[in-house]
């Protein structure tokens, strides 16, 4: 096949491009060209277009024309200040995509949404896919994930010739994106080489439940989609839950009870002084998000997750601790000294787009 794949350089796209077997066409977009002499990235034809700036959809109908399929998992999950905004690459990105397959006749499009994007369940049953996509109010990225929901099913409706399929991961890890996570998680002047240690304190509030699906596994269902040219929304995440203690367990330090409006309130102070990068619109989404049944995967895509929810954790935990990555932007490996570190603190504002 002729396949596009928009985001291509970032965590799930990097797993993808390993994951799809040779012979296939493949067609990378992203904003930030990564190394193309390196592996997976060497497998694919590069663009550099910025899905959600003006005119974008015209570049990507050119790109996207004889293609078999396009997948699109271009996001902005949590970007610095100094990058496009996150609803110009979200909402409008999709809306570039959505009219550029559309223009292009492409037949098939599997694209990238979340578990962020169900209401909460409150008895902590897990959700099939016909749970309503409201998102969660507090937390942008389940809000954005909601509306490309909504985009979808407007697009179906309109395009019934479109064979669409869209996933819903939750958290998905693998120690190569451990530079991305270490920028969106840790303060600046904490070393990546103590997460995890023995004492590392890893502050958690009682009633916490998580789960997590590993980027290979996320790939493997992205590849069996195309294979089989699927329909319609597939959860994916492993079988196991993890409650605070498990989690402390699979990071590797010691779990500190914390109620949750400590936790938010400090985070939200920290986040404002630009003493550290995660917003407190994440704690909400952790704290709420639903979780999800992914029989419909096993069953309709013949998925099965090689990795548990505790060892997706521990993959990305170890790889921050080696301060590993890919040769892309998104995946670039955290290594700077304490010197740079410092300098990366937000000297009294955020370093992040906000999460509220």
């Amino acid at each position: 096949m002729r396949i596009v794949i928009t985001g291509a350089s970032g965590n799930v796209g990097t797993a993808l491009l390993r994951a799809l077997e040779p012979g296939h066409e493949i067609t990378g977009i992203a904003r930030r060209v990564p190394d193309r002499a390196a592996e997976p990235y060497s497998r694919a034809e590069w663009h550099s277009v910025d899905v959600g700036a003006p005119g974008a959809d015209e570049v990507l109908t050119e790109l996207f024309a004889g293609a078999d399929a396009v997948v699109h998992l271009a996001w902005a999950i949590s970007p610095a200040w100094g990058d496009p905004p996150m609803a110009r690459t979200n909402e409008g990105g999709t809306a570039n995509v959505l009219k550029a397959v559309s223009n292009a006749g492409v037949g098939h499009l599997v694209c990238a949404s979340s578990a962020a994007a169900y209401a909460p369940e409150p008895n902590d049953e897990k959700v099939t896919e016909d749970w309503p996509c409201r998102g969660i109010a507090a937390s942008a990225y389940s809000r954005g994930k909601a509306d490309l929901e909504e985009a979808l099913d407007l697009f179906t409706s309109a395009h019934p010739d479109v064979a669409v399929a869209w996933m819903r991961p939750c958290a998905i890890l693998q120690r190569r994106a451990a530079g991305e996570f270490t920028r969106w998680l840790l303060p600046p002047v904490l070393p990546p080489r103590l997460v995890g240690g023995r004492f590392s304190p890893v502050p958690l509030w009682q009633g916490l439940r998580l789960q997590a699906v590993h980027t290979d596994d996320v790939a493997e269902a992205f590849r069996l989609a195309l294979e089989q040219r699927a329909v319609g929304p597939f959860n994916l995440a492993a079988d196991d839950v993890l409650d605070a203690a498990a989690f402390a367990h699979a990071v590797g330090g010691t779990r500190v009870a914390v109620p949750k409006p400590v936790a938010r309130t400090a985070a939200r102070a920290a986040w404002l002084a630009g003493l550290q990068p995660l917003h407190p619109g994440w704690l909400e989404l952790a704290d709420r998000a639903a979780l999800v049944d992914a029989s419909r995967a096993r069953l309709v895509l013949g998925w099965r997750p090689r990795y548990s929810s505790a060892e997706a954790v521990e993959d990305l935990v170890a790889g921050m601790r080696r301060k590993e990555g890919a040769p892309s932007a998104p995946l670039a490996s955290a290594r700077p000294g304490l010197l740079d570190r410092a300098r990366a603190l937000g000297r009294g504002r955020p370093t992040r787009q906000s999460q509220a």
